[in-house]
């Protein structure tokens, strides 16, 4: 995806004090960046920009392509101060870096241009003791926000969980709170990444940066909660999204991700159904576990599930792990497969199927005489010794068909 990032929220007064005041004594461009590399406090320019801090001004927010090089130099793990090398390709010139860290959390990074890589004592001590109050004053800061997030993730937890009480006083707490409007139209989008990747970058901090843009928009109020290996996105608005709005939503969200993580978190989305009341919520999450499901299982759908979208995939995601299985193919689906030529009578099958027994589109599709298409289809009801004309014996064989489909899909053992 080639898209923009959201930004990050803008730093206090006070931490703007302290970039400024350190940009006017070194005499160059200093800015400090939150752990995903979003610009949150900058200096004036001191003749040192460069296309990608002149783009980061005007947009509020890096390209993909720089947040991912700049991620790619380990700054996230570095245990003191050093140098990133530019790259003439994304406009970038060399910087210093430092992480600003405070007991041993990650709180963003101090970044100071210096084209020609070469900085004084006199100037790498007054960086040192300015990344220490920026330090401090960012620690103080996230305490507050990190309050902030809990009372709003607990508050989404309750509103999603299976206790109507628990509901009904989340609610009641979320409007006093101001957290939630009028709107009763929800929508429950959940993100997953891999259980037990190994992420080299903080998996809780690029989830919640790809969401917050979403807690207040033009057409939806928001609330997330956000966990090591899953998020959930609770959304609010006066009417239905349109599946194309929910689908870009979805694209953006992925994407970010993508920019902001290894690829071994291979993040997946889940949406859940659209409901009318908020009280739906619950329905909506459970939903969107179950598209989150069909998300990793199946690789047409490219990483995205949409609960409204699964047709009757949404009915059979719902079994247990232990329980799909290939005992859940019907028998004569089995011997259809195992026959002389039982591939290409299977596809003829899922084909017919599809098209609702139609023998003229489902000859179009395979590009076959109809003649042709009748005699596999009799070859079919031989085998199988079902009446291709009897509703139950199609339901039947259809859902053996996506039971297979499923299984062939998580063969490699993804859930």
């Amino acid at each position: 995806m080639t898209g923009r990032l959201q930004r990050a929220r803008p730093g206090s007064p006070e931490l703007q004090a302290l970039v400024d005041e350190l940009a006017e004594r070194l005499g160059r461009s200093v800015a400090v960046d939150d752990p995903l590399v979003r610009m949150v406090c900058t200096s004036r320019h001191f003749g040192d920009e460069d296309p990608v801090r002149i783009g980061t001004l005007l947009q509020g927010r890096a390209d993909n392509a720089a947040i991912r090089y700049v991620l790619a130099q380990g700054v996230t793990q570095w245990s003191r101060p050093g140098f990133i090398d530019g790259r003439d390709d994304l406009g970038l010139l060399p910087r210093y870096v430092v992480p600003l860290r405070e007991r041993g959390h990650l709180l963003g990074l101090l970044v100071v241009v210096v084209p020609e890589k070469t900085l004084v004592e006199q100037e790498t001590t007054a960086i040192a003791r300015a990344a220490d109050a920026m330090s401090a004053q960012m620690y103080g800061e996230q305490i507050a926000a990190d309050t902030r997030k809990s009372e709003v993730r607990d508050l989404t937890l309750e509103l999603v969980g299976a206790d109507a009480a628990a509901r009904t006083a989340a609610r009641r707490r979320g409007r006093e709170l101001g957290l939630l409007g009028e709107a009763e139209h929800v929508l429950v989008t959940v993100v997953r990444l891999s259980c037990g990747a190994e992420l080299a970058r903080r998996p809780e901090a690029a989830l919640w940066a790809a969401l917050e843009g979403y807690r207040q928009t033009r057409s939806a109020q928001g609330l997330i909660a956000i966990g090591k290996e899953r998020a959930i996105l609770l959304q609010l608005r006066d009417r239905p999204p349109h599946r194309d709005e929910v689908a870009a939503q979805s694209a953006r969200i992925l994407g970010e991700l993508r920019t902001f993580l290894d690829p071994s978190a291979d993040p997946v989305v889940g949406v859940g159904g659209r409901h009318a009341r908020l009280d739906d919520a619950w329905t909506s999450y459970e939903q969107a576990l179950v598209a989150a499901r069909a998300a990793r299982r199946l690789p047409s759908l490219e990483k995205t599930g949409d609960w409204e979208a699964l047709g009757e995939l949404a009915v059979l995601l719902q079994l247990p792990e232990h329980a799909l299985n290939a005992s859940l193919v019907p028998k004569p689906l089995r011997t259809l497969t195992d026959a002389h030529g039982g591939d290409r009578l299977r596809d003829t099958l899922r084909c017919f199927l599809e098209h609702a027994g139609s023998v003229p589109r489902t000859a179009e599709t395979l590009g076959i005489h109809r003649t042709s298409l009748y005699y596999r289809l009799r070859q079919i009801q031989e085998i199988t010794g079902l009446d291709l004309d009897d509703g139950a014996h199609r339901l039947t064989l259809h859902l053996g068909l996506r039971v297979g489909e499923l299984l062939h899909a998580g063969a490699d053992g993804s859930v």
